[in-house]
């Protein structure tokens, strides 16, 4: 049965969703549930079953346990994040810049993935076509800042980008069809952007995600350990 949203992968497939509960990640998760060819779309994330990226026994246990049922994932998708932790969003100057607040953002948007990758990555197939995304931010380019502010956000995210591109090239090593990909999408209409996005036009996030599957599924594998917005171009770094 042909995927009517990741028709590159050619077959039934397996996914899972990593922050499902999230506005982006339950997008995805309901994707996947509606496709014909996506024999099973699991799901993770605090709210629903204590999954936290920001325990690596947690993400370990996960991993773990999904191994130990015999689990091999076509599609992995890491849609955990935030911009406001705690109750303290990103900071307008560098004067603001709190080393707690600064460190909860790395162990959330870096650190976090990072341990995904560390234990999930094990569990994409080695013989054919696979896909794991994690969802960074435009901002966490360095060549397309041209406005400042949000130092812990930008600095998380651009971390991010890093370990995307150091793990895609030691995935590749032993599983050569997989993409790794961080993925921007868009302003979407999520809690994340409420407050910092008045009167701006936003996605939905089923456009988003439908557009962001659209991009994964377009990647070759020389396009792994890439950053793409949700229009399929690449972002610099």
């Amino acid at each position: 049965m042909e995927s009517q949203i990741l028709p590159s992968l050619g077959r039934v497939y397996h996914a899972l969703v990593l922050g499902a509960s999230g506005g982006i990640g339950s997008a995805f998760l309901r994707a996947f549930e509606e496709d014909p060819a996506c024999a099973r779309a699991t799901g993770l994330s605090r709210r629903g079953n204590g999954f936290d990226v920001t325990d690596e026994a947690s993400v370990a246990d996960a991993a773990k346990r999904l191994d130990g049922e015999g689990m091999r994932f076509d599609v992995i998708v890491c849609a955990t994040g935030a911009l406001t932790i705690d109750g303290i969003g990103p900071e307008k100057s560098i004067r603001a810049i709190e080393a707690e607040a600064m460190a909860a953002q790395f162990a959330l948007n870096a650190i976090g993935p990072a341990l995904v990758l560390k234990h999930f990555s094990g569990l994409l197939h080695r013989d054919r076509r696979s896909l794991i995304a994690f969802l960074s931010a435009r901002v966490g380019s360095i060549g397309d800042n041209r406005l400042g502010g949000w130092i812990s956000y930008r600095a998380a995210k651009a971390a991010l980008n890093q370990i995307v591109r150091t793990s895609a090239i030691e995935i590749a090593r032993t599983r050569p069809q997989a993409v790794v990909a961080a993925l921007h999408p868009g302003t979407v209409a999520t809690a994340l952007s409420d407050r910092f996005s008045p009167g701006h036009e936003r996605f939905t996030p089923d456009d988003s995600v439908r557009r962001l599957l659209a991009v994964l599924d377009a990647l070759e594998p020389a396009g792994t350990g890439g950053f793409y917005a949700y229009d399929g171009q690449a972002i610099p770094w």
